[in-house]
């Protein structure tokens, strides 16, 4: 959407998010060096195990609120493979081991998410809600499974012994993709912000709706810095 007709609740929301994100691969970069313990405090795990799942519900409803979703979702999945890309990178130069990986992550799934969009947008509201449970109550099903086959692992069936830095499967994420996709037409019918009164040009409000905006490209720059920043202590302090 154009800056002007942009609902900052949603910006500022998603501007928290990534800044959760930036926390939480903070710590595990430090942990990785084994700079700080594995022990984190209780609202650190809310953040990790959850902070991906609202991102992901934000993500549906902002896809009702602008055009182009196809096009968009290719440049998201394309900034996902380049991570891909960039993580065996690592791994081949031994700055990392196996374990910082990324096969399908966020951006895989979102940019997809987007594409899928555009071949269900003219579904009426009842019929993506119940695709969107569907998919969510698969998950139930096969989340033991297990596949001799890496290309299951995006669907959300795991080889053994598999592990990822980051790692969002088909299953059950789009459907909770969809759900915001409900939400969004349900609640931001009218394509305006839901609390306009409430004061958003302060400087912390305009910080989190920055971010919120251009969190693709923070995600994209967000990961290198933080690690090689760690990576730079590391080996200066292992001398």
């Amino acid at each position: 959407m154009a800056e002007k007709n942009r609902i900052w609740e949603l910006d500022a929301f998603r501007g928290l998010c990534i800044l959760g994100v930036i926390i939480v691969h903070t710590v595990f970069d430090l942990q990785i060096f084994d700079m700080i313990t594995t022990d984190t405090p209780v609202l650190f795990n809310i953040i990790q195990n959850y902070g991906g799942l609202l991102f992901v519900v934000m993500s549906g409803i902002c896809v009702t609120l602008g055009h182009h979703s196809f096009r968009r979702g290719s440049i998201v999945f394309a900034c996902g493979m380049l991570i891909t890309a960039v993580t065996y990178g690592m791994m081949h130069f031994g700055m990392a081991g196996e374990e910082i990986l990324i096969h399908f992550g966020v951006l895989h799934l979102l940019g997809l998410c987007m594409i899928f969009y555009s071949l269900y947008k003219h579904l009426p509201t009842w019929a993506i809600a119940i695709i969107a449970v569907t998919i969510i109550a698969l998950s139930f099903f096969i989340q033991d499974l297990r596949s001799e086959s890496f290309w299951t692992v995006p669907l959300g069936i795991l080889t053994r012994g598999y592990m990822a830095s980051d790692y969002f499967p088909i299953i059950p994420n789009l459907g909770w993709f969809m759900a915001g996709t409900v939400l969004g037409r349900l609640v931001y019918k009218s394509k305006e912000s839901l609390i306009p009164k409430v004061p958003h040009k302060n400087a912390p409000a305009r910080f989190l709706c920055f971010c919120g905006r251009h969190s693709l490209w923070i995600y994209m720059g967000h990961q290198p810095i933080i690690y090689g920043v760690v990576y730079c202590l590391y080996s200066f302090s292992n001398k």
